[in-house]
């Protein structure tokens, strides 16, 4: 860790939101490790039980838009981290808008009525006002929320994140073994073809670049940045050490994972049409019949890259190879 030694406050008692979900369940046990206490909003104690299994955590039953469980969440927390965030929306309200933006305003909101000054927010690499994606659009509307907020806040950017009970392994391993669908191949979303006049080329070279990252690495970069000082008002991307492109990971994880069908291909998919299609089909209703919403396919269309120089330097972090983060995934 870099010379920052003075700089270093270690919170007694973190409140934490989005618990229970990937990044959230690696993070409780990073944060209990570090010898902190835990309160944790859930919303289910069944899953709560299930995810949480063995650690010690005080857990606070109720939702974000709840501002009485809110309160009880925060109440004489010395910092509160805000993970809660979708991959795609659902039928019932569950947008973008309103479960990163508005969701971060209940937290933001809760913080500032008890008095919680540190706050560590989960955001996205990629997020920007102009962005292609309505994900990227609203994660940068929430960070704009923390921002121009009283709190002392650190915003979090990772890239692609990894881990054996993450939703992306778990839907490539169906894949590379065959067991889910497509099952002919190993679909990625490809950039759309040039203008006309360009050279067109092939889908491999459509593809674009992703640095995933491991969710052990995510976990200790919230941990360390919500103890330090000198994080505060800094956005730090957490990347790994590793970018490729989607084919080149698809056939790493295809290599590695036992039962594996190696005769199984990346497979490129125009990410405009699919985009379009999941679209089409959440106007009626039907959007659950496809793996991904309207916004995946313009997001990994796009390269998710960064620089990890501002987290070694300032947090410490020393990214996970991704051959060791890989074989992590697959083995458990």
């Amino acid at each position: 860790m870099s010379d920052h030694a003075s700089s270093t406050t270690r919170p007694r008692c973190v409140a934490v939101t989005g618990a229970t979900g990937f990044v959230g369940r690696h993070l409780v046990r990073e944060l209990v490790k570090r010898g902190h206490s835990v309160r944790a909003l859930v919303r289910d104690r069944k899953k709560a039980a299930r995810t949480l299994s063995g650690v010690g955590v005080s857990q606070i039953e109720g939702d974000i838009f709840d501002a009485a469980s809110m309160d009880d969440l925060a109440r004489g927390a010395d910092a509160m981290i805000h993970l809660i965030g979708i991959r795609r929306e659902m039928p019932g309200g569950v947008t973008f808008e309103r479960m990163h933006v508005n969701a971060t305003s209940a937290a933001v909101d809760a913080a500032q009525r008890a008095g919680v000054r540190r706050y560590v927010h989960m955001s996205a690499l990629g997020a920007r006002p102009e962005a292609a994606s309505a994900y990227h659009q609203t994660k940068w509307k929430a960070e704009q929320l923390v921002r121009h907020s009283n709190l002392d806040w650190t915003i979090i950017r990772p890239s692609l994140i990894l881990g054996p009970d993450g939703e992306f392994m778990e839907m490539a391993k169906g894949w590379v073994r065959g067991t889910e669908p497509p099952k002919r191949f190993l679909p990625y979303f490809m950039k759309p073809v040039p203008t006309v006049g360009a050279r067109t080329p092939d889908s491999a070279d459509r593809s674009a670049m992703v640095q995933p990252v491991s969710v052990r690495n995510v976990a200790t970069a919230f941990g360390v940045a919500a103890e330090r000082d000198d994080a505060i008002g800094e956005i730090y991307p957490i990347v790994g050490p590793e970018p490729m492109t989607w084919p080149q990971l698809l056939a790493q994880i295809r290599d590695v994972t036992p039962g594996a069908n190696h005769k199984l291909k990346p497979f490129g998919i125009p990410g405009d049409i699919a985009a379009h299609m999941a679209f089409g089909l959440q106007k009626i209703g039907l959007g659950a019949l496809l793996p991904f919403g309207s916004s995946e396919p313009v997001m990994a269309t796009e390269d998710n890259t960064g620089s990890d120089a501002k987290a070694r330097i300032d947090l410490g972090l020393e990214p996970e190879k991704f051959e060791s983060t890989l074989r992590w995934c697959v083995a458990a």
